[in-house]
């Protein structure tokens, strides 16, 4: 639905790795009769005027809408490994995820955490930070897909100031921000409300921002997050750091829903997903909006045109000297 757009193909040649079976069943299921991928062996075969399809899955594939299932999961991450294999290699400029069910993916050869802990492994990033972006809110998550019970020991000043460089850099390099204002949120109700609701915001947090500052980087807080995100005063800044992944993917979530992306800054590569799931008890009902894989879809390649003029820039200043 997000390649029926007619924009779609003046800012970028669409490549899709799957299976021309799928793509016909949902299709038919859709009732889009006048619309067909160009069904090419490898990303160098691309049509430039056309929407193209990379089958990477044999012709026998089953397709069952709104099932998860482990026949699934393993067409979903071939089609994966083939794209980030072609991305890797420069056959392609970007990568924009579909959700998935990382469940279905899960094997006894394979242990699969995420898009974002697959990419870091694969580009072999030292740090990544899941960023979530809207028109006018960026949300970045400290310790990312781990169990509630966990963060507050995985909560160090290093980790914070790691993922404040990464958000930072990331602000500068791939948003053209050029002196960024970053928000921290404390992780204790009411940021520990000085000390009577836990101590992280005093012993962590806090030594972390005063860290960063040191270099340059402005970033303050640790602010509530109900306040922080109930009086609008995330309307001031670039972005906010969050110290778990529901502190701040709830209210982007509530504010963003339907054109939010998600961003996985730090790596070498460019990748973008939609923020919503994989909504399988609307599959096949013509009822999922398209809004949010159009906006990962633009978003990647502003953040790669970002990047390339900084590199342009960079390069004209050497010779220059």
């Amino acid at each position: 639905k997000a390649l029926l757009d007619p924009r779609m193909l003046e800012v970028c040649t669409p490549i899709v790795y799957g299976s021309p079976k799928v793509f016909a069943y949902h299709r038919k299921a859709l009732n889009i009769p006048n619309f067909s991928l160009n069904s090419i062996n490898s990303a160098r075969e691309a049509n430039m005027k056309r929407a193209n399809l990379v089958n990477c899955l044999d012709d026998n594939v089953r397709v069952e809408l709104g099932k998860p299932s482990p026949y699934a999961g393993e067409a979903a991450f071939i089609s994966l490994e083939m794209a980030v294999n072609d991305l890797s290699e420069r056959q392609i400029d970007v990568l924009i995820t579909s959700p998935i069910n990382k469940s279905t993916i899960q094997s006894k050869d394979l242990s699969f955490a995420g898009h974002t802990e697959y990419l870091q492994d694969k580009f072999e990033s030292p740090d990544v930070l899941m960023l979530m972006v809207s028109d006018g809110l960026k949300v970045a998550v400290a310790t990312g897909h781990v169990p509630l019970a966990n963060v507050a020991e995985l909560l160090t000043k290093d980790l914070i100031v790691r993922k404040l460089h990464v958000l930072s850099q990331s602000l500068i390099n791939d948003f053209g921000i050029r002196r960024p204002r970053i928000a921290v949120l404390g992780l204790n109700p009411h940021a520990s409300d000085q000390g009577l609701i836990g101590n992280e915001e005093e012993t962590i947090i806090t030594p972390a921002l005063e860290a960063v500052r040191q270099e340059g980087i402005m970033a303050l807080g640790p602010y509530a997050a109900d306040g922080y995100f109930g009086s609008g005063v995330y309307q001031n800044f670039d972005a906010v750091l969050a110290m778990y992944h529901d502190q701040g993917l709830a209210p982007f979530k509530a504010l963003s829903f339907d054109t939010g992306v998600n961003y996985t800054a730090g790596l070498p590569v460019v990748r973008t997903s939609p923020a919503h799931g994989t909504g399988y008890e609307i599959a096949g009902r013509d009822k999922a909006s398209a809004n949010s894989m159009r906006q990962a879809i633009y978003l990647a390649v502003d953040i790669y045109n970002n990047r390339k003029a900084n590199r342009d820039l960079r390069k004209n200043a050497m010779q220059a000297q």
